[in-house]
C-alpha cells in the first residue's frame, strides 16, 4: 500500500511541477521542445524499471506471482512500449479533434494536460477491473485474445479514424443535450458567460470528447497489456508513464503524421502477437525477452519503413512537378 501512495505522489507531483512551473504559461510547443520531453520521458520510464527491478526484490511491494526481479523489470518494458505504441492511434484522432473544433495550439498542452486526470482515474478502473476478472475468471484471457485478435484485423481492414468527425459524434451530440455549447473561444478558460448563461468552449468540448476517446482506446490497450502481465502494479505503473508521455509525443509527431503512415502495421503486428500469446498460454511460454523484443522490432521496422516511404516520396516529387 505504501508503495501504490508513493507512486501516486510522485506522479500528481509531476503533474503539478509541469502545469505550475514548466507550462505555467500558455505557448506553442515546438517540435524542438516536444522532442525534448519525449526524450525527457522516456528516458524517466526507462530509470523507473531500475525502481521496479528493485522494488520486486524487497517487501515494500505485494508479489503474488512471485516474479523474479529481471522478469518485473522486462514486463514494465513490455508493458510501457505496448501502451506507448498503441497511443498513436491516440493522436491521430486527437489532431483530429483539435482541428475539428480549432483549439490553438498553445492550449492544446491545457486540455491534454487535464486529460491525463481523467485518464489515470479511468484507465486504474479498468486494469482493476481487467486484473480481477483475469485472476478471478481464468477463461476471460481467451476471451481477451480473441478480441485484440479482431482489433488487429479491423485496424487492417478499415480507416475509423480517418471517418471520425467529432462535430457528428455521439459524445457532442450528447454533450449538446446536457449544457449550452458555444464556438466562441476566451483564452485557456473552459466555460464562459453567455446571453444564455454560463456555456462550455470548443476547449471542454473537446477534453470531453478526447477523454471518451481514451476509454474506447483502453479497451485495446488494457487487454494488450494484462497479456504480459496480470500484476496490478506493473500494468498500472506503464499505462500512466505511456499516458505522462502521450502529451510530449502528441506536439512532436503531430506535424509528422504522415511520415509514420507504415507504424499503424506495427501496431497490428503486435496485437496480434498479444492476441495469439494471451489464446496459446496454456501451451506455449514466450520469454519475457523475446516479447519485448519482437515488440521492440515491430516499432523499429514501422518506423524506418515510414521514414523511407517518405524520402522516397519526397525524392519522386520535384521529378513530377517538372513532369
Amino acid at each position: 500500500m505504501v508503495v501504490w501512495i508513493l507512486f501516486f505522489v510522485l506522479v500528481f507531483a509531476i503533474l503539478a511541477l509541469d502545469l505550475g512551473v514548466f507550462n505555467k504559461t500558455p505557448h506553442i510547443i515546438s517540435t524542438k521542445e516536444a522532442s525534448k520531453w519525449t526524450a525527457i520521458w522516456v528516458s524517466v520510464s526507462f530509470v523507473f524499471s531500475g525502481v521496479i527491478y528493485w522494488l520486486y526484490g524487497t517487501d515494500f511491494i505485494a508479489n503474488p506471482n512471485n516474479l523474479s526481479q529481471t522478469n518485473a523489470a522486462l514486463k514494465f518494458i513490455t508493458g510501457y512500449l505496448i501502451e506507448l505504441s498503441l497511443s498513436v492511434d491516440n493522436i491521430f484522432v486527437i489532431a483530429i479533434i483539435f482541428a475539428s473544433f480549432k483549439i490553438p495550439q498553445k492550449y492544446q498542452h491545457r486540455v491534454l494536460f487535464w486529460g491525463i486526470l481523467g485518464a489515470i482515474v479511468f484507465r486504474g478502473l479498468m486494469i482493476g477491473f481487467g486484473v480481477a476478472l483475469i485472476n478471478k475468471f481464468s477463461w476471460t484471457t481467451y476471451l481477451f485474445g480473441a478480441f485484440l485478435l479482431f482489433t488487429a484485423l479491423k485496424m487492417l481492414f478499415t480507416k475509423d479514424s480517418e471517418d471520425f468527425d467529432p462535430k457528428h459524434s455521439f459524445i457532442y451530440k450528447t454533450l449538446g443535450k446536457i449544457m449550452p455549447i458555444t464556438s466562441e473561444h476566451d483564452k485557456e478558460h473552459f466555460f464562459i458567460q453567455t446571453n444564455k448563461g454560463k456555456a462550455a468552449t470548443p476547449l471542454f468540448v473537446a477534453l470531453i470528447i478526447i477523454e471518451v476517446m481514451d476509454v474506447l482506446f483502453a479497451v485495446d490497450s488494457v487487454p494488450a497489456i494484462l497479456a504480459i502481465t496480470s500484476d496490478p502494479f506493473l500494468v498500472f505503473s506503464s499505462n500512466i508513464f505511456a499516458i505522462l508521455g502521450l502529451r510530449s509525443m502528441y506536439f512532436f509527431l503531430s506535424n509528422m503524421l504522415e511520415k509514420f503512415s507504415y507504424l499503424e502495421y506495427s501496431l497490428i503486428a503486435i496485437l496480434s502477437f498479444v492476441g495469439v500469446k494471451m489464446l496459446a498460454h496454456s501451451y506455449v511460454k514466450i520469454p519475457e525477452w523475446a516479447s519485448l523484443a519482437f515488440i521492440a522490432l515491430s516499432l523499429l521496422i514501422g518506423i524506418l519503413v515510414s521514414l523511407q516511404k517518405s524520402k522516397s516520396d519526397a525524392d519522386h516529387k520535384p521529378a513530377r512537378d517538372e513532369e
